[in-house]
């Protein structure tokens, strides 16, 4: 039997990202993981404050990155009687309206938007960097972390699993032999939620995502095989994955305390997703470095300051993503922001910044307000005071 200060169960990158914050802080650390470094599904995207945090790592090389150089944005049309504004298309697809606009391509490597990696290379990246070894044996530690994802162990132990209605089910195909530089997102009401197609360094990851409680694997697939084969990657070789993802309410944020006694939970394993878009890496390295500083800052209660800290910081954003939602994925919203971003430059610009995570949530209104035309915010309006579809 051997002892450290802290066990991380879980070397994805909120494990990893935990011990190598907590080992240069000069913590003993043991990390516990059968199966990393692997490739995720329906992960892989790393936003611009993302790619801020993870520096350090991806500058030593290893991690190859994709930039992304465009993204297109698609919609269904609303049915006549709930149109709120004529069909908008840079290209015909019937039913479909959508709008293309190019992300900066001049960027140093660490400043782009959004890049895409592997994840089986960026979680094989912080593991090395992380320095961990390990062996069967009993261990006895100071403090647990569980960032063993969202059906981990140490979370069904701590806490309980998640209940289907707070996750989100994300289902596709590997389409191996294609890639590209371009992210397509087409917003789909029913089910409510979003087709994707994010490029790999040797495939495309093309998938649908929408609530579990109200769908299942097969039926998803079949989605975005009538997709795939209306031209996305015809003839690429497909390969289905289906993976769950944490999609909690605003209500479960504001319940939720992932941390007590000796124990925290972090990313995955604590329901650190964006309830909107899924993202999830940056949520879970900002976790890692919460908890590792409220670890190592001599605070009386580390798991309590973790907590604290997590409410002033990542808990505010996730809600306001959380109420966005409810009402979001109507085509009727949907294919007013397609107008919006086929015609406004500064409607764009905001959205490149929302998808860098430089636009948080908080004050995404009083934005777009100030950078829509005149028509375009009264529509808007007209649609908030039926929805509340932006936070404040």
């Amino acid at each position: 039997m051997s002892t450290t200060d802290a066990a991380v169960v879980g070397a994805g990158p909120a494990g990893s990202w935990a011990a190598y914050s907590l080992a240069r802080a000069g913590a003993r650390v043991t990390v516990f993981d059968a199966s990393h470094p692997r490739e995720k599904p329906c992960g892989g995207g790393l936003t611009h404050r993302a790619l801020t945090l993870l520096r350090p790592i991806l500058e030593r090389g290893g991690v190859p990155l994709i930039p992304i150089k465009s993204i297109r944005f698609e919609s269904e049309e609303p049915r006549e009687h709930e149109r709120a504004v004529p069909p908008v298309s840079d290209h015909a697809l019937p039913g479909i309206v959508s709008a293309w606009f190019p992300l900066p391509a001049d960027a140093p490597p660490f400043d782009v938007p959004l890049a895409v990696a592997s994840r089986s290379a960026l979680d094989g990246g912080l593991l090395a960097a992380a320095r961990i070894r390990t062996a069967k044996r009993e261990l006895v530690a100071s403090f647990l972390l569980g960032a063993d994802g969202v059906a981990g162990v140490v979370r069904r132990r701590v806490l309980g699993g998640f209940s289907r209605s707070q996750l989100s089910l994300a289902a596709g195909y590997f389409a191996r032999g294609i890639t590209s530089s371009e992210v397509v997102l087409r917003c789909t009401a029913d089910p409510a939620g979003y087709f994707w197609s994010f490029p790999r360094p040797d495939h495309l990851a093309i998938g649908i995502c929408a609530q579990a409680d109200r769908v299942s694997p097969g039926p998803l697939r079949e989605y975005v095989a009538r997709w795939v084969t209306a031209g996305r990657a015809s003839a690429a070789r497909l390969e289905p994955y289906s993976w769950p993802i944490p999609s909690l309410s605003r209500d479960d944020f504001g319940r939720q305390r992932p941390g007590a006694g000796r124990w925290v939970l972090l990313g995955d394993a604590a329901g650190l997703v964006d309830p909107l878009t899924r993202e999830g890496i940056y949520f879970a390295v900002r976790s890692a470095e919460l908890a590792a500083g409220s670890l190592t800052d001599a605070v009386a209660d580390p798991a309590a300051a973790y907590v604290e800290r997590l409410c002033a910081e990542l808990f505010p954003e996730l809600e306001r993503a959380a109420a966005l939602k409810t009402g979001f994925f109507s085509p009727r919203f949907t294919s007013l922001l397609v107008e919006a971003l086929a015609r406004s430059e500064p409607i764009r610009q905001v959205m490149v910044d929302l998808i860098a995570g430089r636009q948080p949530y908080g004050g995404l209104r009083r934005r777009l307000l100030t950078t829509f035309e005149i028509g375009l915010a009264w529509r808007l309006l007209r649609l908030e005071l039926r929805g509340r579809y932006f936070a404040q």
